[in-house]
């Protein structure tokens, strides 16, 4: 069966935590769960360098306003991990030319990262943390589940991610032309309240 699904599904995982993506399928290629994983993503020295990175991640990743910064310094790094990853997966099961497969994980992890930074951003407006502990959480038990699920059944896994992809698109427009609306009848108050502090205010007649 042609690697395509599974590129696929790690380069949308890789667009929301691709150390946790590295992670997974360097301990399943290592633990012997599938033959598909490179050697390159097993070693010792990647898997330690994944979990110190996964875990500074899922620390930073619920905290407000710190989960944007660092989607801002992921902005390369994520792409980049999803084009490796898909070169790597590529070259492993010689059914898909590498540049084809590294074009493809990039650029499925590039519009995925854009779409979890973006919702980051519009949940970061909300006052309160728990929204983006919540939604950090359900990434990380996302990403783990649908990578162990590519595993077995690549083709059904990448199915769900094409559809997380899609549905995070619609999500993140609809949240931002809320946040604009929002913003709009904001500014507007504030200037009827402005323009009527400064009558009261005005010179008497």
């Amino acid at each position: 069966m042609s690697v395509l699904p599974l590129v696929f599904t790690s380069g949308w995982a890789s667009g929301v935590n691709a150390y946790a993506v590295v992670l997974l399928l360097g301990i399943f290629g290592a633990t012997g769960v599938t033959d598909e994983v490179p050697d390159a993503l097993q070693r010792p020295d990647v898997l330690i360098v994944a979990g110190v990175l996964f875990l500074c991640e899922a620390v930073a990743d619920k905290i407000p306003y710190v989960d944007s910064v660092w989607d801002s310094v992921h902005t390369v790094i994520r792409p980049v991990a999803g084009a490796v990853v898909g070169a790597l997966l590529a070259g492993q099961s010689g059914s898909l030319p590498d540049l084809a497969a590294g074009a493809i994980g990039g650029s499925t992890a590039l519009t995925s990262h854009l779409v979890k930074a973006g919702t980051r951003m519009a949940v970061n407006t909300s006052p309160e943390p728990f929204s983006n502990i919540a939604l950090s959480t359900a990434e990380d038990l996302g990403v783990a589940g649908i990578i162990s699920f590519a595993i077995f059944h690549p083709v059904a896994a990448a199915v769900i991610a094409g559809t997380l992809l899609l549905l995070g698109v619609v999500i993140l427009v609809f949240l931002w032309s809320r946040i604009r609306r929002f913003r709009r009848r904001r500014a507007q108050r504030r200037e009827e309240k402005r323009l009527a502090a400064a009558g009261e205010h005005g010179p008497p007649r």
